[in-house]
């Protein structure tokens, strides 16, 4: 709802600039005079001159330096336009046009495209592509040339797993694409791209795979990445703020993964891809709550084992959000649910604690996600260290001081321990006000405010929606097909069909998948 009148006030006010065109001169001099006053200062930028055909056909090549393979413009692009025309006279040879005789004849390089617009030519040129502006003519050539230093595959820092393809997404778009052409060779495989941010001009590319995605939802990313206007886009993030359906929600409603084989899983279910150039970090459109619970090696080992560790992250995904809240709550509230000898021994271990066990807890909360926080930006070999002994130290030292109980620092650390479990870090973040909502209500009505602020979450999370799909879909509204992968993990053969609400094409495999005993009868290999 948010979103919609959102998209009715910009439509309205009309807040879209109209994008026009800057006419390339026929006149080069024009052109080059331009480029240079455009490009002053700007050392790392070349303009280079020469001429053609017996020195009759004034041209210059626009590329910049570091962004270009240098072997591809020398050996496509220079040297086929001065040396190969050199004793070429267009007028004798009579070459009508000069223009496409470049093009098709004497370039040789794997990708030319043309445009009539000068801001196109030049986006091309700080893209790494190499700009070819020709005299008498009001459109350029724009030649592939692109060759700058890049990180190579690595494994996954953040998502990592036992099992399954050990492989990351890296800052190169291309590179991004390939990852994922190889794990789904079809031809329905569509990569449409984009340039977003006025003076960033970031390239994203929306990927989905045709007759399986629903168009209406490819239709609706498309219309949300073209509504944005910005600056720059340095990160998924900035796309994932600017087009998600609730943007003031806690909870995620876009999913965000440095994974091909993931992001490859979800378009096989319909869903759509959106690749940022300069970002490690693929976001996938629609999701739902459940798949933030769900690792990708849970797919590559056993069923039963991956139903087990399922419902393993699912339990201390309740844990880390309740253990805390039930722990004020039952110390303020209702110490009667405890045995005698558990009361005395917690009694005694907060004698002397001058604070009340709401503050207690929401302190020590703070102060572990302070260590962890600690831990992530210091250098790896002492990050992990540091932050464990850190704990250990500074919990002991609470402890012995008299600011904090020993049961509230085995809460805390519980609670921080459970964290590591969830295998989303955008859910992990978002357990943290949730939990501290929950604590304040544990306060002040004790279960009964859990039971009031565990009500608000659940109300909310229904009401929430990713791209027109509700947010705990298939639980509500529940579908048989779809509980098959959301609390259990079936086994591959029993998965007939793809997520019913984001996909034109249900079906997944032949129903007839389920592998069968061998039969009583010996073999033919064996009879022979």
């Amino acid at each position: 709802m948010f979103r919609r009148l959102i998209n009715k006030a910009k439509d309205s006010l009309i807040t879209k600039k109209q994008k026009k065109k800057e006419p390339i001169s026929k006149d080069i001099e024009k052109n080059y005079e331009r480029l240079k006053k455009l490009f002053a200062k700007s050392e790392d930028v070349t303009i280079r001159r020469f001429t053609m055909g017996k020195g009759k056909v004034k041209v210059f090549a626009l590329f910049v330096d570091g962004m270009i393979n240098k072997k591809l413009v020398d050996d496509d692009i220079l040297k086929p336009l001065i040396l190969k025309t050199r004793s070429i006279d267009p007028s004798k040879e009579k070459i009508k046009n000069i223009y496409n005789w470049v093009k098709e004849k004497v370039l040789t390089a794997d990708q030319v495209k043309e445009t009539d617009d000068f801001k196109e030519g030049v986006d091309a040129a700080l893209s790494g592509d190499t700009a070819i502006f020709i005299d008498g003519y009001n459109r350029a050539l724009l030649a592939s040339t692109r060759g700058w230093e890049e990180r190579g595959v690595q494994k996954p820092m953040v998502e990592k797993s036992v099992r399954g393809p050990k492989e990351a997404f890296t800052e190169t778009l291309r590179i991004n694409t390939s990852l994922l052409r190889r794990k789904v060779k079809d031809t329905n495989l569509k990569f449409e791209s984009m340039v977003i941010g006025e003076i960033s001009r970031t390239l994203v590319s929306i990927s989905y795979i045709g007759g399986i995605a629903d168009p209406k939802i490819v239709k609706e990313v498309k219309k949300r990445l073209k509504s944005i206007e910005i600056d720059g886009i340095l990160d998924a993030g900035y796309i994932l703020e600017l087009i998600e359906d609730n943007p003031l929600s806690p909870l995620p409603t876009m999913y965000r993964t440095e994974r091909p084989d993931g992001v490859a899983s979800k378009l096989l279910e319909g869903k759509v891809a959106i690749i940022i150039d300069g970002s490690p970090d693929v976001i996938t459109v629609p999701t739902i709550f459940m798949e933030y619970l769900i690792a990708s090696e849970d797919y590559y080992q056993n069923s039963l084992f991956s139903t087990f560790t399922r419902w393993l992250r699912i339990i201390t995904f309740i844990g880390t959000l309740f253990l805390p809240p039930l722990y004020v709550a039952v110390i303020s509230f209702h110490q009667e649910m405890l045995p005698t000898p558990l009361v005395i021994s917690v009694a005694a271990a907060r004698e002397g604690v001058p604070f009340p066990v709401v503050i207690e807890a929401i302190l020590m909360g703070l102060l572990f996600e302070l260590l962890r926080e600690a831990g992530t930006r210091m250098p790896r070999p002492i990050g992990q260290s540091v932050s464990i002994v850190g704990a250990v130290i500074v919990g002991q030292a609470a402890v012995e001081a008299g600011l904090t109980s020993t049961p509230m620092v085995m809460v805390a650390a519980l609670t921080g321990l459970g964290i590591f479990a969830v295998p989303s870090v955008d859910m992990a973040l978002a357990l943290i006000p949730l939990r501290l909502l929950l604590t304040i209500f544990a306060s002040v009505l004790g279960l009964f405010g859990i039971l009031a602020g565990q009500l608000i979450i659940t109300i909310h999370m229904a009401s929430l929606r990713s791209f027109g799909i509700p947010y705990l879909s298939p639980l509500a509204p529940g579908t048989y097909q779809g509980l098959k992968d959301t609390l259990v993990r079936a086994p591959w053969w029993a998965m007939n069909t793809r997520p019913q609400l984001m996909t034109e094409n249900e079906v997944r495999q032949d129903i007839n998948q389920q592998p069968q005993d061998p039969e009583d009868d010996e073999s033919d290999l064996l009879n022979e």
